[in-house]
């Protein structure tokens, strides 16, 4: 017979608008890593469960207000006076008052605490999460600080996001003072790492190929904030020295169809591959030919920025040295110098001078590699960062219990 003694441990929904998206895997780790306490996923659209594999996932109903119009005031806007449309609301609606069923699954799973994960999300479940009144906390991962911020009343509503929740998490402390900035009080943030786990991940060091075919890789979407021209404009440098220097794109997004046209434009057709999405495996495969990662991130025109990209973190642990930017949060994962090199944001002669200084240095490079690999495990080892989440979960669980118990005692 299965066990059927009740599961001691406290129940935290982990609340997603979709699960998951490829590139999410870190939401995934962190799911799936948690010991402490039990989760739940509650997610409003399902995607990729074949790849992030879960036993417990709850997909949201979507609920649908019902308008009833008042036929006279419709006569009277539409076809007497011929105001259309009429200048107050003519119509009712009756009906759910939430877009999403969130309050009934949370009243009939009862569950400790809820992790809404990236803020502006929080802002849509906000109402239904302070109709229900538990417990919740919020993670920040990088664009959730710049969507829909130029206009007020989003931000308005992310204030009241900040006072609700017991805590605000996010991947870097870059992250975490841009968070402050919007209005979050300081005592509520709390750093979240992403979790890499690296037991799998084979570290080599890396030295320079006999027959000067540089590979050069960059695994992330093809948007904006990764500094992808940047890159392709150092390039155009790095292959007037090394011509059979090849820069290696793994990902797909927005600017592929620009990207071609550029990397035509630059004559870079024979240096530059674009690889598209590539498997886990596949992924580790060019990592373990690579010689350099590369990742010149920069903030966009709308304030778009990085935390610490997970796949620089995977590729410093396989034993790749990192060239990339002062940007974000990649300060706190590379020491330029190091374990990579840092250069200036929209730099393409500097970018262009660090991959020609390593790749002129063999002894740098063994270096950097080196304490790439080591300097990754110390401090973003999955297990470790997962058991920081978790407490975190404990700490919010205490002082909402503390809350209550003084409202009690009133």
């Amino acid at each position: 017979m299965p066990d059927e003694t009740p599961d001691p441990r406290p129940h935290v929904i982990s609340l997603c608008g979709t699960y998951l998206k490829p590139e999410m895997q870190s939401i995934y780790r962190q799911i799936v890593g948690l010991s402490r306490v039990r989760t739940t996923v509650y997610a409003q659209w399902l995607e990729n469960e074949a790849m992030f594999p879960f036993p417990a996932i709850t997909k949201l109903i979507k609920l649908h207000h019902r308008p009833k119009g008042n036929f006279l005031k419709r006569f009277w806007y539409k076809y007497v006076i011929k105001q259309w449309p009429p200048p107050v609301e003519i119509n009712k609606f009756i009906g759910p008052c939430h877009p999403w069923d969130l309050i009934d699954k949370l009243a009939a799973d009862k569950p400790d605490l809820v992790h809404a994960y990236y803020g502006h999300k929080a802002v849509g479940y906000l109402p239904m999460l302070t109709e229900w009144g538990g417990p919740f906390v919020v993670s920040f991962h990088g664009v959730d600080v710049a969507k829909d911020m130029d206009q007020p009343e989003h931000v308005a509503a992310m204030q009241e996001v900040f006072a609700r929740a017991e805590f605000v998490m996010a991947r870097s402390q870059s992250l975490l003072e841009r968070v402050a900035q919007i209005g979050c009080p300081r005592e509520k943030l709390r750093l979240n790492r992403t979790p890499i786990p690296m037991d799998h991940l084979q570290a080599v060091v890396r030295t320079p190929p006999a027959n000067g075919e540089w590979r050069l890789v960059q695994a992330c979407r093809l948007i904006a904030k990764k500094g992808l021209f940047t890159a392709l404009e150092a390039m155009q440098e790095v292959v007037k020295h090394h011509p059979k220097a090849k820069y290696l794109l793994c990902g797909t997004g927005p600017q592929e169809a620009k990207l071609r046209e550029e990397i035509e434009k630059r004559g870079l057709t024979a240096n530059v591959e674009l690889l598209g999405w590539l498997s886990q495996e596949q992924l580790l495969a060019e990592y373990k030919r690579a010689h350099l990662f590369l990742h010149p991130s920069e903030m966009t025109k709308d304030s778009d920025q990085e935390g610490i990209p997970n796949s620089m973190l995977e590729a410093m642990a396989t034993g790749l040295p990192v060239v990339a930017t002062q940007h974000g949060g990649i300060p706190e994962a590379v020491t330029s110098g190091s374990d990579g090199l840092l250069v200036p944001e929209k730099s393409p002669a500097d970018l262009a001078a660090a991959i020609l200084q390593l790749l002129a240095d063999p002894a740098q490079l063994v270096a950097l590699s080196t304490e790439a690999a080591r300097s990754v495990r110390e401090n973003f080892e999955a297990s470790a960062q997962v058991a920081k989440m978790e407490d975190v979960y404990f700490e919010a669980l205490a002082q909402a219990r503390a809350r209550a118990a003084a409202a009690a005692a009133k």
